[in-house]
């Protein structure tokens, strides 16, 4: 017994000395899943940023928990009379994904895993194009919609140096942004695909 309580401490220490902290930041290229009615959608550009641990827990294996601010939404285009038009919806999220990574060599990993999103702000945006101008913008309409935000991350990473990389990540919405009730169409989803930089302290 106590050799068995002993292994698990070393290796505990070992797991908490192994983890290792770092920042991230990088550009969104979000898009909700098609609507009833609105056929013209197209993806919006925003950012991410936050903090990372990144923790080994077997042989080639390590698990990597985020907090971060991660812009999402839609825009998309209607010409009318030779007028291009924009409606845009803005919805920013504070997220937590969980990433089981896979590395493949000790500077290229594979991931997967899930994203719990908090709904921070949500505000639409109609522009006239062509004039630049904006015609109308709402307030904050969180309570149309849901507070949390679930989704499906698949992505890869690679590392250039032990501190610096790059990362990319496709993130598939599985929970409806509506609550119920508030949309009499499809169910509407969140999809994100993310670069970015990545920096290991």
């Amino acid at each position: 017994m106590k050799k068995l309580i002993l292994g698990a401490a070393v290796a505990m220490s070992s797991l908490a000395f192994a983890q290792q902290f770092g920042v991230k930041a990088g550009m969104n290229v979000s898009s909700l899943s098609t609507e009833e009615g609105l056929s013209d959608q197209g993806s919006k550009i925003g950012f991410n940023a936050g903090v990372f641990m990144n923790a080994p827990i077997a042989t080639n294996f390590s698990i990597q928990p985020e907090l971060l601010y991660s812009q999402m939404g839609e825009k998309y285009n209607q010409t009318i009379a030779g007028t291009t038009y924009a409606r845009s919806r803005h919805l920013d999220y504070i997220a937590l994904p969980v990433m089981f990574q896979y590395n493949a060599t000790p500077a290229f990993y594979l991931e997967a895993g899930p994203e719990l999103g908090l709904l921070v702000s949500a505000k639409n945006k109609y522009t006239n194009e062509s004039a630049n101008d904006t015609l109308a913008e709402s307030d904050n309409y969180k309570d149309n919609l849901n507070g949390f935000n679930v989704g499906l991350g698949l992505g890869a990473g690679y590392y250039f140096t032990p501190q610096i990389g790059v990362t990319a990540r496709y993130v598939a919405g599985l929970t409806d942004i509506f609550k119920d009730g508030q949309n009499s169409g499809d169910s509407v989803k969140n999809n994100v695909f993310q670069v970015g930089l990545a920096y290991k302290f």
